[in-house]
């Protein structure tokens, strides 16, 4: 048996690049305001908006989005997200012009996510 040399391959992770250079990033990534979509049921769906600041007002901001866009809409507080604004219906173009238009988030540091 010691004659052999065995040498076992380790696992290898594709991602491993990616993910190191994720680890950066994900420092910058605070500064994104993310705007999303989850598909419900058949044609529904709830658009979601995370990474705002905290000084922000989320339940004002909640507030003219819901009435500017004529939908229903929720402030969920996550535990890994933090304070997280959802709205009902596809709003993500809607969204993010209002928030650019008011002054919150410039429009470079707006992601739209989803289809």
């Amino acid at each position: 048996m010691s004659d052999l040399d065995i040498q076992i391959p380790t696992a290898f992770d594709p991602f491993a690049e990616a993910n190191a250079g994720d680890s950066g990033a994900a420092a910058g990534s605070k500064d994104y305001v993310h705007v999303r979509i989850q598909q419900r049921n058949g044609r529904k769906s709830l658009t979601t908006v995370q990474g705002l600041k905290k000084e922000f007002s989320y339940s004002k901001i909640l507030k003219d989005l819901k009435k500017e866009f004529y939908c229903n809409g929720t402030v969920v507080q996550d535990p890994e997200l933090g304070q997280v604004i959802q709205l009902q219906g596809d709003q993500r173009k809607n969204v993010s012009n209002f928030l650019v238009q008011a002054g919150i988030v410039k429009k470079e540091h707006i992601k739209i996510h989803g289809f």
